[in-house]
């Protein structure tokens, strides 16, 4: 293997990196290479996975799941979408379909960040303006947060009753390694521009005009998730309460951040009513006057969708290599601000 030999002479440390991976991953049996074919393509392709009558028309189901976040995630070696790049591009394909009559958003995401949710809210506000193609949502496990707010846009929201919906509010979180520093002796220094340009940072604790500050963008970001709720849901004044309250620990109403069952949320107004996914179909379906028309999801290339409820496929990690994936749920998240429920 000349080349093989003379690029690893010419670079070696990167080459026995790759080396020392496959072993650890591998173990130390035999040594084997295994090539698979992954499709080198971003386009998405249409999978029906509901048949419907011959020229009805199509219902387009359009994923918002797992974190909402302006940037990819996932594992070492293999990373998962961008929610918000893929989110427009399936709607894209939405609008170009002459043949889509409407749009299903099957819901299950805690949220994610405040910019990512409004960004996907907008995009289908957009969405619905320039196409005037109805839009219903439907909630699985979880529409909390910044997965509710992007169901707002909807003309219909459809939970099951054990879904769970609400979250309503904004969080901000940082954290500070000042005390462990201290511990061991260790002094972090900032060479600033301004007295807050190092506001939230990990080396020193928030001070109290610097936690008024980040309280009142919690604030003007609440305001906003209040005013799409009141915009689209029929909330009334009893149950939401008096908002001048909604930082007191006595203040329950539905903006307090807490979280409701599908059917208590229907009982609030927060949805329209109790059903399945096969049950916003046939909503959306009935909203286009398109009685007839089939399901179709959009994928990647590679994988295989084989029901409505199937998720879009990803390309499996490489033969004998463990896949670790960022532990956005274990709470390591950037510091930021987030309509997100974390339980």
């Amino acid at each position: 293997m000349p080349f093989f030999a003379d690029s690893f002479s010419r670079h070696p440390i990167p080459r026995l990196c790759l080396v020392l991976l496959g072993l650890l991953a591998g173990g130390c049996g035999a040594p084997s290479f295994l090539v698979t074919p992954v499709a080198n393509s971003n386009s998405l392709d249409e999978r029906e996975v509901q048949s419907g009558g011959w020229g009805g028309g199509k219902i387009a189901i359009v994923e918002v799941e797992g974190m909402l976040i302006n940037a990819r995630g996932g594992g070492f070696l293999a990373p998962t979408e961008n929610p918000v790049s893929k989110f427009a591009q399936q709607l894209e394909a939405a609008q170009r379909d002459s043949s889509v009559k409407a749009v299903v958003l099957r819901i299950n995401s805690p949220g994610g960040t405040v910019t990512a949710s409004d960004t996907m809210y907008e995009l289908l506000r957009k969405f619905r303006k320039d196409t005037g193609k109805p839009i219903v949502a439907s909630t699985q496990e979880v529409a909390a947060s910044g997965g509710y707010y992007v169901a707002c846009a909807a003309d219909t929201i459809v939970v099951q009753p054990t879904s769970v919906v609400g979250s309503i509010g904004v969080i901000f979180e940082s954290v500070t390694f000042k005390g462990t520093l201290d511990k061991i002796g260790v002094t972090a220094t900032s060479i600033k521009s301004g007295y807050l340009k190092d506001i939230g940072s990990p080396w020193k604790l928030l001070q109290d005009d610097e936690r008024g500050i980040m309280q009142q963008l919690v604030d003007e970001y609440f305001a906003r998730f209040v005013a799409v709720v009141k915009q689209h849901r029929r909330v009334t004044e009893s149950v939401a309460g008096d908002l001048n309250d909604y930082k007191k620990t006595s203040y329950t109403g539905v903006y307090s951040g807490r979280v409701f069952s599908g059917a208590k949320a229907v009982e609030l107004g927060l949805a329209d009513q109790t059903g399945l996914l096969s049950d916003a179909i046939d909503i959306a379906r009935k909203l286009s006057k398109s009685p007839k028309a089939s399901a179709v999801m959009y994928s990647r290339p590679y994988g295989y969708g084989g029901s409505i409820y199937a998720s879009s496929p990803s390309p499996p990690p490489p033969s004998g290599v463990v896949q670790l994936s960022l532990p956005e749920q274990a709470g390591l998240l950037p510091t930021g601000f987030y309509y997100l429920w974390r339980p």
